[in-house]
């Protein structure tokens, strides 16, 4: 949400509602604008000319945030990006339930790191960018957990790579997780405070 401030305007180049809630708890004032990116195309042509899950969240962070800052000069424009990677594998967001539970169960087991990027642009030039790789280790679970937990979550994890939120029911999915668990939330959240704090967004 817009407050008064000294410092440069923030805009965060996501429709997320994850994102939008890391900042708006962490007393952040931005405002959110959707960039309208065809993620799942942009991913795929990345993969085929052999680009890694790590620089394809770096690009697409970009690309997110570059659609906004020359029309926003002045701000500090946040785009952010996930890809789970499962052993060569990248995990979107599933379109379905049903999809959602195909990848659920490939993930059984079996440990996969979320690749996440967030850079920050001003008059379209990046001035920031930060990577986090945390690995989550996701258990045997039943297939009556699987039932379950589809079931509970609904369609809200069809917003989310990976299909889980580890805020929320998903966390029931993991037997460890070592890492960032704001990154894993959508944002790489201190890192990115400390930026803002050092371009006058935030007391120092």
């Amino acid at each position: 949400m817009e407050k008064s401030r000294p410092g440069p305007a923030v805009l965060l180049a996501s429709g997320s509602v994850h994102r939008a809630r890391l900042l708006i708890d962490a007393g952040i004032p931005f405002t959110a604008e959707s960039p309208h990116v065809d993620e799942d195309t942009i991913k795929h042509s990345l993969k085929a000319e052999g680009a890694s899950a790590i620089d394809a969240a770096i690009i697409l962070a970009e690309f997110k945030a570059r659609r906004l800052s020359q029309a926003n000069p002045d701000a500090l424009v946040i785009g952010s990006d996930q890809i789970p990677d499962l052993e060569g594998t990248w995990l979107g967001k599933p379109d379905s339930l049903a999809a959602a539970r195909e990848q659920l169960m490939m993930m059984r087991g079996k440990t996969h790191v979320l690749e996440t990027a967030v850079v920050v642009l001003r008059g379209g030039d990046r001035i920031w960018h930060h990577v986090a790789r945390p690995r989550l280790t996701v258990r045997d679970f039943s297939d009556g957990f699987l039932n379950r937990y589809l079931e509970d979550a609904g369609s809200g994890i069809l917003s989310c790579a990976g299909s889980y939120q580890v805020e929320g029911l998903g966390i029931q999915l993991f037997s460890r997780i070592e890492g960032d668990t704001f990154a894993i939330q959508g944002l790489p959240l201190l890192p990115l405070v400390d930026f803002l704090r050092l371009h006058g967004v935030l007391i120092p």
